[in-house]
């Protein structure tokens, strides 16, 4: 899932709803698997599917007129448990944006070590990213992350969000923490013989 970022546009997958807590994202039951593979099958479950294991047809994600890989949703995004897997099933189902106007700050972190962007933009732009979907489905959205800008291409509305120095360099690179580490192996074992 290691996936270098720098700008991405896309159609969307809009949740206008607040409060989706990682439950939702990913119910408890899934949260035995110890690996990320085959976790984007979940994401949602007991939205996407009945409780016969049917496809709900009125779900978002099952209606073929949204695509993309950005999921904009409302505010409080991510609430609830700090279950990691929620963050793999967004990775895993092959979302590489989340927008919305608040996150919880345990799973935005879990998306950013998953190489998930979550884009904080105001309510009105929210509000009006939502009205432009529902308009038209084909609705393109660019996320510039060097830049560190969202515009809704449908009618030029761009917003700057923040993002943490390090976290942007990790997306930017491709790397994960211990990646990081690694690049900056000279400089840490420099420093190490400076202390000694």
């Amino acid at each position: 899932m290691k996936q270098k970022f720098s700008v991405i546009t896309s159609s969307c997958i809009p949740l206008p709803y607040e409060n989706i807590d990682t439950d939702q994202i990913i119910p408890a039951r899934f949260l035995k698997a110890t690996d990320k593979q085959g976790m984007g099958e979940s994401l949602f479950r007991d939205w996407r599917y009945d409780k016969d294991g049917n496809l709900n047809k009125s779900f978002v994600m099952n209606n073929p007129s949204y695509s993309g890989v950005i999921l904009v949703a409302g505010k409080n995004f991510g609430s609830g448990s700090s279950r990691e897997h929620a963050a793999w099933a967004i990775a895993g189902a092959g979302f590489r944006v989340v927008i919305s106007s608040f996150f919880a700050d345990i799973h935005k972190n879990n998306e950013l070590n998953n190489f998930v962007l979550p884009v904080v933009v105001s309510e009105p732009f929210l509000k009006e990213l939502f009205a432009s979907i529902e308009k038209d489905h084909a609705t393109q959205v660019k996320v510039d992350l060097p830049n560190q800008t969202v515009t809704n291409l449908s009618n030029g509305q761009s917003e700057k969000f923040e993002i943490d120095a390090y976290k942007k360099h990790c997306l930017i690179n491709g790397l994960d923490d211990v990646d990081f580490l690694v690049e900056n192996k000279d400089k840490v074992v420099a420093w190490e013989n400076k202390k000694m």
